[in-house]
C-alpha cells in the first residue's frame, strides 16, 4: 500500500475512536529526556500528543508530526488542556516527504513505535530523514517495538516483520543495507539531507529491552522493545 493508504487507514482507526492511546509519556523518552537540557525537540509519529505535552511541560518547545489530522487536532487539545500550547506545534503531514520550516533543527528528535501494520510505511527512509533534522550537539531516539506488543494480534498483523536495533541504527546511519529493500529511501527527495555517515554519531544505545505489559483484565505479557539512541557530534 502507499503512503496515501496508511493515511487513509490511520485516520480511519484515529476518527473511529474518542481516544487510542493513554496519552502518558512513553518511559524511554522519559527516561532520555531527563538526562538532557532542555531545548527544541520534534515527535515523529505524535499520535495523539502524549510524550510532545510531556515535553513541554518539562520546559522544551516542541513539534510533533503525524500523518492523522484526526490525531493532530486531538494532541493540539490535549497541549491546550495541559497549559503549554504555547510551547507545541502539530503538523499533519507525510513523514516521507516532510521537512521543518526554515530548514530548521532540533536538540532532540524521538520517534516512539512509529510503526505501521498492516498499512507499510517507508519507515527506514523516515529514519534516515530524521537524522538530518538534528542539531549539532543534539541526540536521536528510536523506540520501537522488537517483538509483538500483545498475545492477542489479528492474523492479519501477525506477518509483521519487526525492526532490530542493529537495523534502525544501520537506517539513521544511513546504511545502503538499510534501505535497500524501501523504495522510498533513494533520491534526494526521499532521503533529505544527509545524515553525516556514521562519523558524524557517537552511538550511545543500540538494544533490546525487555517489557512487560498489563491489559485491562490484569493480564501480562513479555515483550522487547528495541532502543537506539545516538548523538550528533557538535
Amino acid at each position: 500500500m502507499d503512503e496515501q493508504d496508511a493515511r487513509d487507514w490511520w485516520e480511519a482507526r484515529y476518527a473511529g475512536s474518542e481516544g487510542i492511546w493513554s496519552g502518558r509519556v512513553n518511559a524511554v523518552l522519559a527516561a532520555v529526556a531527563a538526562d538532557l537540557p532542555v531545548g527544541r525537540a520534534l515527535d515523529l509519529g505524535c499520535g495523539e500528543g502524549g510524550d510532545v505535552v510531556w515535553l513541554a511541560e518539562q520546559g522544551w518547545t516542541a513539534t510533533g508530526v503525524d500523518l492523522s489530522a484526526t490525531a493532530v487536532a486531538r494532541a493540539g487539545r490535549a497541549a491546550a488542556a495541559a497549559g503549554v500550547d504555547g510551547r507545541t506545534t502539530f503538523v499533519a503531514a507525510d513523514l516521507a516527504t516532510w521537512a521543518p520550516e526554515d530548514d530548521e533543527r532540533y536538540d532532540l528528535v524521538t520517534a516512539s513505535f512509529l510503526q505501521s501494520w498492516p498499512v507499510e510505511i517507508p519507515r527506514a527512509a523516515i529514519l534516515r530523514r530524521a537524522a538530518g533534522f538534528v542539531a549539532p550537539g543534539g541526540h536521536l531516539l528510536v523506540t520501537a517495538h522488537a517483538a509483538p506488543p500483545h498475545g492477542d494480534l489479528p492474523e492479519e498483523m501477525r506477518a509483521y516483520r519487526f525492526p532490530t536495533p542493529e537495523e534502525d541504527l544501520a537506517a539513521v546511519l544511513g546504511s545502503d543495507e538499510a534501505t535497500a529493500d524501501d523504495p522510498a529511501a533513494g533520491g534526494p527527495a526521499a532521503s533529505g539531507r544527509a545524515a553525516g555517515g556514521p562519523a558524524a554519531w557517537a552511538v550511545l544505545s543500540a538494544e533490546r529491552r525487555p517489557r512487560t505489559t498489563t491489559t485491562a483484565d490484569g493480564t501480562t505479557h513479555e515483550t522487547e522493545d528495541s532502543v537506539v539512541l545516538v548523538r550528533r557530534r557538535a
